[in-house]
């Protein structure tokens, strides 16, 4: 009997959205942001606006986002920022959600396993995740080991250890 787990890329919604009700407290609280019209909120089911009156504010409502994420155990690669872009009088910054593993991706890390991980084990791509199996539980260890020991820019969980 094969001993496996999964590789994914999930978004703990919950842990982003105190993240971010934090940030947007700590927004209307800090006298620097006071009259700049500095805001977060979420815009859809994957993103998240900021608005200021300025590309630096705008800058300043991210990094107070980001450190509340990182309080929260969530890593900064499932943030994807855009620009901050002129409406109106406002600058709006748009930061995107990234969850899943990319087919590109997903086979770089299936192509490490194969190269670098212990002999016997299998990776297989299986939609946005990964499914890495192996006769011995100790070198799905190693596995989780080796891809963790890798720079990756995705944010990887593993998942249902059996």
């Amino acid at each position: 009997m094969d001993a496996s787990f999964d590789i994914v890329s999930k978004i703990d919604r919950q842990e982003v959205d105190n993240a971010l009700n934090q940030a947007a407290k700590e927004i209307g609280h800090r006298f620097d942001f006071r009259g700049v019209g500095a805001s977060i909120a979420w815009s859809g089911d994957q993103a998240v606006e900021i608005r200021a009156n300025s590309e630096e504010r705008a800058a300043a409502v991210l990094d107070v986002f980001k450190e509340k994420l990182v309080k929260r155990g969530i890593s900064m690669k499932v943030l994807d920022p855009g620009e901050p872009r002129l409406s109106g009088k406002e600058y709006r910054l748009a930061v995107a959600l990234k969850e899943g593993i990319a087919q590109d991706q997903a086979k770089k890390i299936s192509k490490l396993i194969r190269d670098e991980g212990p002999k016997g084990v299998k990776a297989q791509v299986q939609g946005d995740e990964l499914r890495v199996s192996s006769k011995k539980k100790d070198d799905l260890q190693a596995v989780i080991a080796l891809v963790k020991g890798q720079d990756l820019d995705v944010a990887l969980q593993f998942v249902n250890f059996r």
